[in-house]
């Protein structure tokens, strides 16, 4: 790029102080400015990360003219509200996925970037990792032919506390919203948008989804079989099946990590990576790409599959 992105940091979470470490490893943005509801949170994430500009309200953030890019780091039910302010101030949008709460939203947002010509994509950060790129790659070169199935699982373990986000319905609680984004994005980038989708669901003590079992079925036959729960740490591995070879996946599949090509006869094949960080630099990289070319949304993680993936868990969750 000729000049870093500019990213302003909206919400000082976990997610966005991991979005800002993972900044530093790369040379195609900076950031210039964090928001937050309380002045004192923008001070000390600012002092963290040698943050000129600090805001106590996301409002003073966006207005910002320096700020080029907003990351939206807000828990789940806040990302409409803040992507469009975002959007009303000219800023291009990299919004935590959830994309958001539900397909409304998702498509009032596509819409008032589309009409605003602006860039918005989901965070979606597993889609632009190495090893998913090289997954990626063997697939369109046929390696493993026709797709059958796809099998993935995204399991934690947290204690209960009707405060936490993940149990907390104000805070679009839930395992599918949390974690069980993570296995349907993966299916949907492999398989698309199922034309069946079952569920089954079980509570967690708040009354939010704690954990969810999906089957989904697709014009080409193929399956998908995909589990998330906040009950416990589960294996995290993936595994996608085609007529001619199947990939393993290590866990934590969504994460930066190696896998294995095993074709029909049983000759293997490891792929392994390394990475710095977390891995979130990545998408960050795409984003100042995707700008830079004048692009409006990520030809990797385009806005209509945002949609279609939030249509997807509306009907999970329907169940």
């Amino acid at each position: 790029m000729t000049s870093p992105l500019q990213w302003g940091i909206l919400s000082t979470g976990g997610i966005a102080h991991t979005f800002a470490s993972d900044l530093t490893h790369i040379d195609e943005g900076v950031i210039v400015a964090v928001g937050s509801r309380d002045q004192a949170s923008a001070d000390t994430f600012g002092d963290q990360f040698n943050v000129p500009a600090r805001y106590g309200s996301y409002e003073d953030l966006v207005a910002d003219q320096d700020v080029e890019a907003i990351y939206v780091a807000t828990p789940h039910p806040m990302h409409h509200e803040n992507t469009l302010l975002a959007l009303e101030h000219g800023k291009h949008v990299l919004v935590e996925k959830a994309f958001t709460m539900n397909a409304g939203e998702a498509r009032d947002i596509v819409r008032v970037a589309r009409e605003k010509n602006l860039f918005v994509m989901e965070a979606m950060w597993t889609r632009f990792l190495p090893h998913v790129q090289a997954i990626r790659d063997l697939i369109d070169r046929d390696a493993l032919g026709p797709l059958v199935s796809v099998e993935a699982d995204h399991g934690k373990y947290f204690a209960p506390d009707p405060k936490f986000r993940l149990f907390a319905p104000e805070l679009g609680g839930g395992a599918l919203l949390d974690l069980g984004v993570y296995p349907v994005s993966f299916a949907s980038m492999l398989l698309g948008q199922p034309n069946r989708v079952l569920a089954m669901i079980d509570p967690a003590f708040t009354g939010v989804d704690g954990q969810t079992s999906m089957l989904f079925g697709y014009e080409s036959g193929a399956q998908a079989v995909l589990t998330c729960t906040s009950r416990g740490r589960s294996a995290t591995r993936a595994c996608i099946t085609g007529e001619k070879a199947r990939i393993e996946i290590d866990g934590d599949f969504y994460a930066p990590t190696s896998f294995t090509l095993i074709e029909r006869t049983g000759k293997r094949d490891r792929f392994d990576f390394s990475s710095v960080g977390r891995g979130l630099h990545y998408e960050a990289q795409e984003v100042a790409r995707c700008i830079e070319a004048g692009l409006t949304e990520s030809p990797l993680m385009p806005l209509d599959e945002s949609v279609a993936i939030m249509e997807t868990m509306d009907k999970v969750l329907a169940s």
